[in-house]
């Protein structure tokens, strides 16, 4: 079996949630991780990840789009803990039996028509 490293240099730049969550399942299964991914479980290591992410901007006040401001190591940093939370979140509805791709979309139409744009904005 491929290891899910050398599937993942085969995606493109547009990765799609389905690629990452097959290549999650694989890094789980070809490691007997399955048994430890209960819906819980990974809430939890989620949420954990979620403090991770929250630390890095705990004492930066507010920061600027595009992190003008924010070294090389720095936003590498930023990239690890936003893919940390992606990979579990994915991991998460992939265990749960959810399409989050489907859910995300369904959730966007659902905001529109709760939050309409109103006549004098302009897009």
């Amino acid at each position: 079996m491929e290891s899910s490293c050398e599937n993942a240099r085969k995606y493109s730049n547009n990765v799609s949630l389905q690629e990452l969550r097959d290549s999650l399942a694989g890094f789980a299964e070809y490691r007997g991780w399955d048994q430890y991914h209960s819906p819980r479980n990974l809430l939890l290591a989620l949420v954990g990840e979620v403090g991770g992410l929250s630390e890095i901007f705990q004492w930066k006040g507010e920061v600027a789009k595009g992190l003008p401001n924010w070294s090389s190591d720095e936003k590498e940093h930023l990239e690890e803990e936003l893919s940390d939370v992606l990979i579990y979140l994915i991991r998460l509805a992939d265990v749960c039996g959810l399409d989050l791709g489907q859910a995300a979309l369904a959730k966007i139409v659902k905001n529109a028509k709760k939050y309409p744009v109103a006549a004098n904005q302009t897009t």
